[in-house]
Order: C-alpha cells, then sequence, then structure tokens
C-alpha cells in the first residue's frame, strides 16, 4: 500500500473510529443513566446504587491486565468485535429476562458485570491501537477526538437519558444501548488495525503468565514508563477523593441543590470538550511530561479554591457560578495532564508491550479509586473539609514536584534540555 493510500485511510480511520466511540458511548452513558434512576426508584437505597458502581468498577480493574495480553497476542480487530457483540448480547439478555420474568436488581449487577468485562477488553485493545490506526502525526488529534467522544457522551448521556426515562420503560434503553453497539460494530468491521503497525505477519503467542510477567518487566526496565504509571495511580487515588471533598463541600456545606450541582458537573465536561478541541487543532506537545507537570501544578493550586466559599460570604447564585467556573477550569487543567501523557506513552511504548502497559495501568489506576473513595468518606465524616482539601493539595503539588524532577524531565526530552542548554551558552 502506498503512502497516500494509507493517509487517506488513516483519515477515514480518524473520523469513523470517533464516529464509532461518540455512539457507542452516548448509548453507554444513556442506559448507564437509566439504570442508576432505575435502581434508585425501585430500591431507594444508596447502597444498591453503590454496589451497581463497583460492579461497573472492580470488575474493569481486575480483567485489565488480562485484556492487556490479549490486546497483544491476539487480533485487535477480532477482539474489539466480539468484546463489542458481548455487549450487545449482554444487553440483549438482560432484556430477554426483563420480558420473561421481569426487572430485577440482581439481574442488573450481572448485567453489569458482564458488561464490564466487555468493555475492559474493548477500551484497553483500543487504546493500544491507537497509534496503528493513524499516522504517527495525528496521534494526538485522534487522542483529542477519543476524548470529545467521552466528553460528549458525558453531557449529552444524561439529558437524553433524563428525557427518555419521563417517557419510556427500562426495555427502550436497553435497545437504544443495542443499536447503538451495533452501528458502531458495523463501523470498526471496516477499519484496519494494523495499518501503521510495526509488527511483522507472524507474531509468536506468549503463554498466559509468561505475558504478563512480560508486562512487568517491561515496565520496570523503562523509568520513564514507571514514573508515569506511579504518578497515575497517585492521581487516581487523591482525586477520587476529591471529588467526594468537593460534592460534600457544595451539597453538604453550602447547600446547593442536585439541580444546580447537575450544572456544575455539566461545565467540567463542557471543559474537556473545549480542550479537546483545542488538542485537536494544535501541534503535537513537544515536552509532553514537562506540560504535565505545569497543569498539575495549577491544578493541584486549584483546589485550594473550592474552599474559599466556606470562608467569603457569598450569595446563593454566586456559590453556583463560581463552580461552574471552578470545574470548567480544573477540567481543563485535567485534560493539559491526560492528553500529552496520552500522546507520550502510545510513542513511547513499543508496541509488542502497549495492550499490557496499558491494562496494568488501568488496572493499578482505577484499583486506586474505591480505596480513595473509603478513606476520604470516612475522613469527611470526622474532619473538617478545609483542612482535608488542604492537605490533598499539598501533598498533590509535592508528589508532582518528586515525580517530575528536573531529571526526570530532561531524561523523558534530552533534546529539549540540550537545545536549551547550546541557547544559554551561546
Amino acid at each position: 500500500m502506498s503512502e497516500a493510500e494509507k493517509y487517506r485511510k488513516a483519515t477515514y480511520h480518524l473520523w469513523t473510529f470517533t464516529a464509532s466511540k461518540m455512539i457507542a458511548m452516548l448509548g453507554s452513558s444513556v442506559l448507564s443513566f437509566g439504570i442508576s434512576l432505575y435502581i434508585l426508584a425501585l430500591t431507594g437505597s444508596a447502597m444498591s446504587f453503590a454496589i451497581n458502581m463497583i460492579c461497573s468498577v472492580l470488575p474493569r480493574a481486575l480483567v485489565a491486565p488480562l485484556a492487556g495480553y490479549v490486546a497483544d497476542n491476539f487480533p485487535k480487530k477480532r477482539t474489539i468485535l466480539l468484546a463489542q457483540a458481548g455487549g450487545i448480547l449482554t444487553a440483549g439478555g438482560l432484556l430477554l429476562y426483563t420480558e420473561t420474568m421481569g426487572m430485577s436488581v440482581n439481574a442488573i449487577y450481572v448485567a453489569t458485570i458482564l458488561y464490564t468485562f466487555c468493555s475492559a477488553f474493548s477500551g484497553v485493545t483500543f487504546s493500544s491501537a491507537i497509534a496503528t490506526l493513524v499516522n504517527p502525526e495525528r496521534l494526538q488529534r485522534a487522542i483529542s477526538f477519543n476524548q470529545m467522544s467521552i466528553s460528549i457522551a458525558a453531557i449529552g448521556g444524561p439529558v437524553i437519558g433524563g428525557v427518555m426515562y419521563g417517557f419510556f420503560p427500562m426495555d427502550v434503553f436497553l435497545i437504544v444501548h443495542m443499536v447503538a453497539y451495533g452501528i458502531a460494530f458495523c463501523l470498526e468491521a471496516t477499519m484496519n488495525f494494523t495499518l501503521y503497525s510495526t509488527r511483522g505477519e507472524a507474531v509468536e503467542k506468549e503463554k498466559l503468565f509468561a505475558g504478563l510477567m512480560g508486562g512487568f518487566r517491561y515496565i520496570k526496565q523503562h523509568k520513564i514508563i514507571m514514573i508515569v504509571m506511579l504518578l497515575s495511580v497517585w492521581i487516581n487515588l487523591f482525586f477520587s477523593g476529591v471529588a467526594i471533598g468537593s460534592t460534600y463541600i457544595i451539597i453538604q456545606l453550602l447547600e446547593v441543590s442536585s439541580k444546580h450541582f447537575g450544572f456544575i458537573e455539566a461545565a467540567g465536561a463542557v471543559g474537556m470538550l473545549i480542550a479537546s478541541i483545542y488538542f485537536a487543532t494544535q501541534a503535537e506537545i513537544k515536552t509532553p511530561l514537562r506540560f504535565s507537570k505545569i497543569n498539575l501544578l495549577l491544578l493541584s493550586g486549584s483546589l485550594l479554591l473550592a474552599v474559599l466559599p466556606l470562608f467569603i460570604d457569598l450569595s446563593y447564585m454566586n456559590i453556583v457560578g463560581f463552580f461552574i467556573g471552578l470545574y470548567f477550569i480544573i477540567s481543563i487543567f485535567e485534560m493539559g495532564i491526560n492528553m500529552p501523557l496520552g500522546v507520550y506513552m502510545q510513542k513511547l511504548i513499543a508496541e509488542d508491550y502497549r495492550g499490557r502497559v496499558f491494562g496494568l495501568m488501568e488496572t493499578m489506576a482505577m484499583s486506586m479509586m474505591p480505596i480513595g473513595m473509603l478513606v476520604y468518606g470516612a475522613l469527611f465524616d470526622y474532619l473538617p473539609a478545609t483542612g482535608i482539601l488542604l492537605v490533598t493539595s499539598a501533598i498533590i503539588f509535592v508528589i508532582t514536584l518528586i515525580l517530575l524532577r528536573p531529571t526526570v524531565l530532561k531524561e523523558a526530552h534530552p533534546e529539549f534540555y540540550d537545545k536549551v542548554g547550546e541557547e544559554i551558552v551561546n
């Protein structure tokens, strides 16, 4: 295939990939929103809602390394299509059960677990395949479009789901999800997941245990990858707590209504969408770790602002407006961290190990979320919210300075620092 043909195919991938992700994520978001409302209406129990949340997080954290192994050792296209088909069959099975036996919370739990397994395989495999779908020059745009799809789904899913919930039964939510996944399946079936692959035609498959251990060894041998992984672990640990803390401050201490809190959360999704569009139109960041460090420091500083309404007398609408602006800014800083690191890791990790590395990163990062939620949930019950957020902000600041110290940045981007050194000398 000529370079011109590959470039045209990559352009097709860029838009097809974006469309399939957006449609699938939107269908998933609508279903997730509908199921959440259904569980709360059926049981009136926050615990039932929390159990369903655990069913959507814990299985993915457990199976992600296996998904990474499969992504590295088996055809990516086949894995993604099988996982998408599994999601359709899961929704179809729940729909059939509902029609014959009636909807039950236990059936929803089982379906959520099965769906989470399928999404883990498709998600990790897609993450490891982005660099083989498009040319390196458009990698940042592809990742930006991926994030754009997630942001649009985060905004549109609750809106569509909220409207549907008032007029349609749960069966319709399941049908919408199946249709969305069916469209995504058809789009992904037309894509060439080896377009920019650097691997040979015959790839020797590793045995499961050896393959998983190979992923661990690869990470240990690459200092920068290890540092980025540690950074993601710490960020997920503390920011899961920050999410609880900010919600606690806004709703419990400042008594903001749930309706207005919805606008505040939507501002975060809008911020991510705008940041995604910005990165999609800009040249690739030359020093991604340095750029991420700056945004992490700004993000840790912005957390301090969350406690200001507790000390300053503001009107109700000013409080809502303040947090809308704060969530918007924080989401932009988050994108300033995730986007450059995502592009950098795609290029840094060898194709043979990309799935396993992303799978292990996802497991470690996601496993920190429930831990952070439990720890911070207990802390906010017994300690002042202001002190917890101030200490957390300081810890994030210090961890950033330690992990992304100048020697690490110089090792990651020697060409930039060598050039700067030469300019200073001259």
